[in-house]
């Protein structure tokens, strides 16, 4: 195989984090990666490397996109923000207030904040549906409509990997009478000219990479209802990666987009709702979003985790030396991250994945470099 490619710049000062880079290809750990940041809202560094295709023929650049899995949930919050601003009480408003279906086996009072926070007790199917049934999200989102929580709402919290983004999505759909990717188009990325995309049209699936899976499953602990229902399952997941998977919109796990394009919308954590001069949402609704909801065991997760509407605060240290980091990771290493004292946004993509739950080495010493070299 040819000598590993590599492209991009970092501005002067940032050379670690370029060493630092590059050297997660010296160890044997990517095959093709990105990495972006901005400083005070100007991109800084946005290094790409490596290899698109699992046979390393097509270097990683630029253009190439990636799907980021649960990355995704950070920007979708913000989509879920925005919507919210047309209710009067906010996040605090009843899911039933704007989806009456979802009031079926007493969900009725649960919030649209304690659904983004992880609260509504729907990780997952316990009985057995047709895998298929993730393809098409309006009939997704009525199925778990349906269910009754695996825990009382409300009394504790636990990850839902997949079906929040179905929850969120028909939420939003509900209130704005768009889906929240149209949303993200239309409002945000495509005004902006960010690379990213929650349904990817099949004209962009040429630019995508290929993704090498991890070689092990994410070490969960013990295997409990809601564990297994999330993750465990023939059923709990679709066939990822097909063309209707792209196409579709999983505001949980199907984004895709290059480095910079997540960091840049990432960067409206570090920056109150403000991207590129463009305001999302009003202060008082970002608090909303960024102030912790739910901070403690994780029903799904082995490990104690901190949520507020959809994004996840820094108290693992996952998000590198910044204890106010706000950011999300994703299935098999990616990763962006804020630190709003700090005007600081970096994000990390790849497609070799791992099997990291929270916190991939890889990204977390380009974090740390980043933080060096402050």
């Amino acid at each position: 195989m040819p000598d590993t490619p590599f492209s991009g710049f970092t501005a002067p000062g940032f050379d670690a984090v370029q060493d630092a880079f590059a050297d997660n290809f010296a160890r044997g750990e990517e095959q093709g990666a990105g990495f972006a940041v901005l400083l005070d809202g100007e991109v800084i560094v946005d290094l790409h490397g490596g290899w698109a295709d699992r046979a390393g023929t097509r270097p990683w650049d630029a253009g190439t996109i990636v799907p980021v899995y649960s990355t995704t949930k950070g920007i979708a919050a913000l989509m879920l923000a925005m919507a919210t601003e047309a209710l009067p009480a906010g996040y605090e408003t009843p899911v039933s207030e704007v989806w009456p279906e979802f009031a079926a086996n007493g969900k009725e009072a649960i919030t649209i904040g304690e659904v983004a926070s992880h609260q509504a007790g729907l990780p997952g199917f316990i009985d057995e549906i047709d895998p298929a049934l993730w393809l098409d999200p309006p009939a997704c989102a009525a199925a778990l409509a349906a269910l009754a929580p695996m825990w009382p709402p409300g009394s504790a919290h636990g990850y839902h990997p997949l079906t929040w983004g179905y929850l969120v999505g028909e939420i939003v759909a509900r209130i704005t009478g768009r889906t929240l990717g149209t949303i993200l188009r239309e409002d945000v990325t495509a005004p902006l000219g960010i690379d990213f995309r929650i349904g990817l049209p099949e004209a962009e699936h040429y630019r995508v990479a290929e993704i090498l899976r991890p070689k092990a499953l994410a070490p969960l602990g013990e295997i409990t209802p809601p564990r297994r229902a999330a993750f465990l399952t023939k059923w709990s997941a679709p066939d990822r990666g097909g063309a209707i998977w792209r196409e579709i919109e999983i505001p949980s796990a199907n984004g895709h987009g290059t480095a910079s394009a997540v960091a840049t919308l990432y960067d409206a954590y570090a920056n109150v709702g403000l991207i590129g001069g463009k305001r999302l949402m009003r202060p008082g609704t970002f608090a909303g979003l960024t102030a912790a909801r739910v901070d403690g065991p994780d029903l799904v997760l082995p490990m104690v985790t901190r949520f507020g509407a959809g994004i996840m605060h820094n108290n693992l240290k996952a998000f590198g030396p910044f204890e106010d980091g706000l950011g999300h990771c994703g299935w098999g290493g990616s990763l962006a991250i804020a630190s709003p004292s700090r005007g600081l946004t970096c994000a990390y993509v790849m497609n070799r994945q791992s099997s990291s739950l929270v916190g991939d080495p890889r990204a977390v010493r380009l974090v740390e470099a980043v933080a060096g070299c402050l």
